[in-house]
């Protein structure tokens, strides 16, 4: 890639030493975590403190940004009628999109970042399937960090979303929404949401 890409990565089966390693090969200085809740039960290492702390051990610097490009916004605006984020909303938000010109920002000086969530997967996130998107609708490179350390470019993940096959009517066959809900539909109660 002639320009700097953006990068994501999840951390999803790696511990905090791995995770940390990769970003070292990449050359990775920041990281731009993108949780709508920075906390992990199961990986206590990668909630925001924590994070926080092994990334300035490790000489790269944390900036959260869940509340801008999270996946799961505080704005009742970005759900659809069955609790599930749709994603074209949110796209259109102010602050979605203050987030996306900050990683743009970024980008065009050549600084070395990575969004971060904790799917190691990039198919099953949305830093690819919302912010990649928008990224690279922008003519912004993005490179995602799969779970196998491993890079590959939007497109390619695009295409292990849809099995393999090119769209033929372009981004109309992908996910346009979360996989699941978390706001409750509007006749049901908050107490239903999910994690």
């Amino acid at each position: 890639m002639d320009q700097t890409p953006i990068y994501t990565i999840g951390y999803g089966a790696r511990d905090i030493a791995a995770f940390f390693d990769t970003l070292r090969r990449y050359g990775i200085a920041y990281v731009i975590d993108v949780r709508s809740m920075p906390y992990s039960r199961f990986k206590p290492d990668f909630s925001k403190d924590r994070l926080e702390d092994h990334a300035r051990q490790a000489g790269v610097r944390y900036v959260y940004m869940g509340d801008t490009l999270g996946g799961r916004p505080d704005d009742p605006a970005c759900y659809d009628a069955e609790g599930k984020v749709d994603y074209a909303r949110l796209a259109e938000r102010p602050f979605y999109q203050a987030g996306i010109d900050r990683l743009a920002k970024a980008q065009s000086q050549g600084l070395p970042v990575t969004i971060m969530c904790s799917e190691g997967k990039p198919e099953s996130c949305h830093r690819s399937k919302l912010i990649g998107k928008t990224l690279a609708a922008r003519g912004l490179p993005v490179a995602h960090i799969d779970e196998n350390d491993e890079l590959i470019g939007q497109d390619e993940v695009l295409l292990r979303l849809t099995g393999g096959q090119p769209s033929l009517f372009g981004d109309d066959m992908l996910p346009g929404s979360s996989r699941k809900r978390y706001r409750a539909a509007a006749q049901e109660t908050d107490e239903e949401e999910d994690e």
